[in-house]
């Protein structure tokens, strides 16, 4: 094979190396596959060609995190929860009222709540036609969701709301269906999804 000959062996080892990679559209994990070769000439010893072909492999990427929006209240706006149920925050702590007018409190600063660490609390109010849940949750300023989860394990998003200024509290609500299991697990996460506290279901 004449010098010329040799090169252009060369060249159609590496395009044919080349062109067996595989494609993909998707950035992913790049791995090398080498393809060897061996071409041979009449006035020299066999030589062997070595060729490096990338090969790319796709990398399954991750859910986007399903995160609530927080409303911003004024302090002691009502807030419509729904169902004849009001809702309204003061720095002092979270309102609520039910269809009979009926006022409750809990409080943010008596000390019942730490809040230089996230946590979350729980209430509920209703019957065989809905139960109302709500609550506080506190020690952080990046809340990305509340979320509660039944005996069946279907999972429902409550509604938060908190007020002006990057508060590092604010209040929960949500409207399920009753259960059997008792009350659902109750938690609380970051806006990148870590589970930052969280009640466990329990029993009536």
């Amino acid at each position: 094979m004449t010098k010329k000959q040799y090169v252009s062996a060369v060249v159609a080892v590496m395009a044919a190396a080349t062109l067996a990679a595989p494609a993909s559209a998707t950035a992913g994990t790049v791995t090398a596959k080498t393809v060897t070769a061996t071409a041979t000439s009449t006035s020299t010893s066999p030589s062997t060609v070595t060729t490096t072909a990338l090969e790319t492999r796709t990398t399954p990427s991750k859910a986007p995190v399903q995160n609530t929006p927080v409303r911003t209240v004024r302090p002691g706006e009502r807030v419509d929860a729904g169902q004849g149920w009001t809702v309204w925050l003061t720095k002092k702590g979270k309102y609520w009222s039910g269809p009979d007018g009926y006022e409750n409190f809990r409080s943010v600063v008596d000390g019942n709540i730490d809040r230089s660490q996230p946590g979350v609390s729980h209430q509920s109010e209703g019957g065989e036609s809905g139960v109302f849940h709500s609550g506080l949750y506190y020690g952080t300023r990046a809340a990305g969701r509340v979320e509660l989860t039944d005996a069946d394990g279907r999972k429902t998003l409550a509604t938060l709301v908190a007020l002006p200024g990057r508060s590092d509290w604010g209040v929960w609500y949500v409207h399920i269906a009753p259960t059997q299991g008792g009350s659902p697990a109750v938690a609380l996460y970051d806006r990148s999804g870590k589970l930052l506290a969280d009640l466990p279901a329990w029993d009536f």
